[in-house]
């Protein structure tokens, strides 16, 4: 039997994690356990050749959860896992940006990182698990792996800082930060807050990045014991000769192809740049590299070169592709009620990106549920759909289900306007982002529409929510200039993609991409005070397009209240077999659910049939009144009086002295099974007995005719 090797790290009081290697998964090229209480998430690292003509890293990481690792069987008729959740994906981009940066340029060596869940034991998550099990396992490989890094979450619980909570701790933090990084640079954030200022995320990055060095420490130690040596990678760089034939052929040409404002334009004249290159180069090189290599080269050194003139402007002239400067936002533009028929609608654009964003209003039953691997349901009352269609580029391509990007897009603008929606809002809310054109930061276009559709809606947000991306640029002297508001091209050449959401009193939510292996903490404390400034610019805009949400939903949305009955009356209400909720239901073609409390919320068409089902629900719910006539059904006649249904599921006493002003000699004189009587509750006794009297109902019945 295998030997397996273990590094013990202690991240705070009672909370440790432990690496472990050497037992499974020997033939992979590296492979380890993380765990964490009885949580156990496994990692394993293979790689194959790079294939010819690849000008890419193919890195590919996935993450599952099996119910088997919480001693369960997944629910529905197929007993087997299958497509990976939305949850799996987010946890698999999670884990991929943070290590993506860290191979050498030029491998182009396919890699597969491979995470399993094994053992969950309700308390603690395992997605921070995996990252650091990704890590471990390269770490451990024979892989050109230029890590480790460390990744934690990091809570804030009564003001302190917790590293990894717990699943019930996080439901008293008011900071969600996953944390990733080496030693003093900080390579990925995502994560949510309730309004923090950015002192406390930048606080909350110093306490992870602690962590962080215990964990890489923890990798190294395990890799001396049990680790591969490194093999020398193949890279694919391209040939000085070529390299230096390229630049001497367009340095005068290419600073003005890549510094045109307009995308559309930018692009024709890049591409007709390096046709020119092509057609010139291929008498001297197509022959000594053939034609498959030659293209590789061209691709390759092109873009290298369209790259470093652009950073190059950027960081020397204070250039920006489309012209702005370095702080300054891309015209805004919004619009509210630019749909006819939906909830809410919105239409926000900066610069050339546009978000056309739909709100939808239901009820309880249209809430996004999702099982959990460790037992019951997540329940989701607002969610927020993202799509980025091929036209939004102006380019065609495969037409599919939304992938990783778009799942991972949608829940941080989800999770950042979710923190401004009213917990008791009985509403269900849907927001659906369309994104109609994209020229960088159609996330946080989706958030500020988002924001829009919801006032637009009538949904009484706390505060509207905006977001805006902040880059930076970078070269190998420590020169470094941040920009505000980045288009595509600056993504696509920069070094970082930060986004950052809030109101005007905080962060609700965050994200960051990296290209380089790391920045200073105090980089992106800088970022996040740029960020700031900008949001303040956005939101002035927003609330000169609607002040506040509008005082009552929108009109086209169905009307919905929920009230409060007796839970001893749940029964009543729903009937036997279901018939008179049944009943309520599909003669007012609306939808009542019903929860254990005693809690009904109604889902109506219009108010007018929103009062209807109110009153059909309090005429099965209704208490007995003492002094209140009813007119009841005579249900059963004994010698002594007859029993008689005042209500559905009521019924009281009708005492034969009590059923007319003289002496009753039989009761069938008076009534008999079937009969509508008019009676008075004269008394309800503590055991819920009724004593009913058609006396005294007559006498007040013929006084109020006099």
């Amino acid at each position: 039997m295998l030997e397996e090797i273990s590094v013990k790290i202690n991240i705070g009081p009672g909370r440790d994690l432990t690496l472990a290697a050497g037992k499974l998964a020997h033939l992979a090229n590296g492979s380890c356990t993380v765990r964490q209480g009885d949580t156990i998430v496994f990692s394993a690292a293979c790689s194959g050749e790079a294939k010819k003509g690849q000008d890419f890293f193919p890195l590919q990481v996935d993450y599952r959860e099996k119910y088997s690792a919480a001693g369960k069987f997944p629910g529905g008729y197929i007993k087997r896992e299958g497509r990976p959740s939305d949850k799996e994906i987010l946890i698999c981009r999670m884990a991929d940006r943070p290590i993506r940066p860290l191979f050498p340029e030029g491998f182009f060596d396919e890699v597969q990182v491979c995470g399993l869940l094994l053992s969950a034991d309700g308390v603690n998550e395992g997605d921070v698990l995996s990252m650091l099990g990704a890590s471990t396992a390269l770490v451990l490989s024979d892989l050109p792996f230029q890590g480790p890094i460390g990744a934690v979450r990091v809570g804030c619980i009564d003001g302190e800082f917790v590293a990894n909570p717990t699943i019930q701790e996080m439901e008293k933090s008011t900071l969600e930060l996953v944390y990733a990084g080496l030693p003093d640079k900080v390579i990925m954030i995502e994560g949510e807050a309730k309004e923090c200022s950015e002192e406390t995320l930048e606080k909350a990055m110093i306490f992870a990045n602690e962590i962080v060095k215990k964990q890489c420490e923890a990798q190294l130690e395990l890799a001396a014991k049990v680790g591969r040596p490194k093999k020398e990678p193949t890279l694919h760089l391209v040939p000085e000769d070529f390299n230096a034939a390229m630049i001497a052929l367009i340095s005068d040409k290419i600073e003005a192809a890549c510094l045109v404002p307009g995308k559309e334009d930018r692009e024709k004249g890049l591409s007709a740049l390096k046709e020119l290159c092509a057609e010139q180069l291929k008498e001297q090189f197509l022959e000594a590299y053939g034609e498959e290599d030659f293209n590789f080269y061209l691709g390759m050194a092109f873009d290298k070169y369209v790259r470093a003139t652009i950073r190059k402007a950027i960081l020397e002239k204070g250039y920006r592709p489309d012209g702005r400067g370095v702080t300054q936002i891309r015209p805004l533009s919004a619009e509210v009620g630019v749909l006819p028929v939906v909830h809410g609608s919105a239409l926000f654009q900066r610069g050339e990106t546009q978000a056309l964003v739909i709100a939808t209003l239901g009820g309880p039953k249209d809430a996004q549920e999702s099982d959990k691997i460790y037992g019951g349901t997540n329940v989701k009352k607002f969610y927020l759909h993202y799509n980025f269609p091929n036209y939004s580029t102006g380019e065609t391509g495969r037409i599919a289900g939304p992938g990783r990007r778009e799942i991972g897009h949608g829940n941080l603008a989800e999770r950042s306007v979710a923190q401004v929606v009213p917990k008791d809002f009985p509403y269900t809310v849907r927001c659906v982002s369309e994104i109609m054109a994209s020229n960088g930061s159609t996330s946080m276009a989706s958030v500020c529409g988002a924001t829009l559709a919801l006032m637009d809606a009538g949904v009484p947000i706390k505060s509207p929510v905006v977001g805006i991306s902040c880059g930076l640029v970078t070269d190998d002297t420590g020169k470094e200039l941040l920009l505000t508001d980045i288009i595509g091209a600056e993504d696509h050449f920069g070094d970082m993609d930060f986004k950052v959401c809030g109101t005007e009193e905080g962060i609700t939510g965050f994200q960051l991409d990296l290209k380089l292996p790391g920045i200073p903490i105090a980089t992106l404390a800088r970022a996040m005070q740029q960020n700031k400034a900008a949001r303040a610019e956005i939101h002035k805009v927003v609330r000169d397009c609607i002040a506040a949400p509008r005082p009552e939903v929108s009109p086209r949305a169905p009307q919905m209240e929920v009230i409060h009955i007796n839970p001893d009356k749940i029964g009543a209400l729903i009937g036997t077999g279901g018939k008179n909720i049944k009943e309520i239901t599909e003669s007012t073609q609306s939808q009542v659910d019903i929860a254990d409390d005693g809690s009904v919320s109604i889902l109506a068409g219009n108010k007018e049939i929103l009062e209807e089902v109110k009153r059909k629900i309090q005429f099965y719910t209704a208490e007995a009144e003492i002094g209140k006539i009813y007119r009841g059904v005579v249900k059963t006649v004994k010698d002594f009086g007859a029993f008689v249904e005042i209500l559905p599921g009521q019924d009281g006493l009708l005492h034969i002295s009590e059923m007319a002003n003289y002496r009753v000699a039989n009761v069938t004189d008076i009534c008999k099974e079937g009969d509508i009587v008019s009676v008075k509750v004269v008394d309800i006794d503590r055991s819920g007995k009724i004593r009913l009297s058609r006396k005294a109902a007559l006498e007040e019945l013929d006084g109020k005719k006099q």
